[in-house]
């Protein structure tokens, strides 16, 4: 074992750690509120609407995250529609395509996490929103939303460290994030070991870092019964 090239790695890899943490945050953000769309739409009374919601979640959680890169990024560009578009602007960057696949993804997943907390609030709570006059919006926003998003922390803490880990897949796409930069090193070191190692140790302190400060929010947010 190489000590000192798990250490240089370590030093290298870190240089891609802004561009990893870039396209995390943005994609969890996109994504979560990609998902109040989506968790809307599954709850409609319209069932075209309630449809959709239901075959968008089924697909994105019953597929790779790989593959939906892998056809977010070669896929369309297939589509001579979709390169004469003004899509192709956003397209043709890894980087968005990257960001794209991964809040498709992890909207799917946190659609469903907020709809598991929504079917979690007893029914009792809607009736009194109702006779106190609140519309249904008011309901969603001020009683509904509040509670389902504190029921779900522990869910949401566990998707926030999958999507930490699923990042490390947009390297397949030529971006040259934390895992990117690791393979580059490999290629020239042929030491796939020691540098793995060395890209492990920051994503284990980056999903520590998530579960300490998941851990003192749901201590202080969550709902106790």
């Amino acid at each position: 074992m190489n000590f000192s090239l798990i250490f240089e790695s370590f030093l290298k890899i870190l240089n891609g750690l802004a561009l990893s943490l870039e396209i995390i945050v943005l994609s969890l953000i996109l994504g979560f509120l990609a998902s109040i769309l989506i968790v809307l739409m599954r709850l409609s009374k319209n069932i075209l609407f309630s449809r959709f919601s239901r075959g968008f979640i089924f697909s994105i959680r019953g597929t790779p995250l790989l593959v939906q890169i892998y056809f977010i990024y070669y896929g369309l560009a297939q589509f001579s529609f979709i390169r004469d578009s003004f899509l192709w602007i956003i397209l043709k960057e890894p980087f968005w395509c990257g960001v794209i696949a991964l809040t498709i993804n992890t909207s799917a997943y946190t659609a469903e996490i907020i709809r598991s907390g929504l079917n979690a609030i007893s029914k009792g709570q809607i009736e009194s929103a109702t006779a106190f006059g609140m519309t249904k919006f008011q309901t969603f926003k001020r009683i509904l939303i509040p509670q389902a998003l504190r029921q779900s922390i522990p869910a949401y803490s566990n998707e926030i460290i999958l999507m930490i880990k699923s990042s490390s897949l947009v390297s397949i796409i030529t971006i040259m994030e934390m895992t990117g930069i690791a393979r580059k090193i490999i290629s020239t070191t042929f030491a796939p070991i020691e540098v793995f190692i060395a890209a492990g140790i920051i994503y284990l302190f980056l999903n520590y870092l998530i579960t300490i400060i998941f851990r003192q929010v749901e201590k202080r947010y969550s709902v106790s019964y």
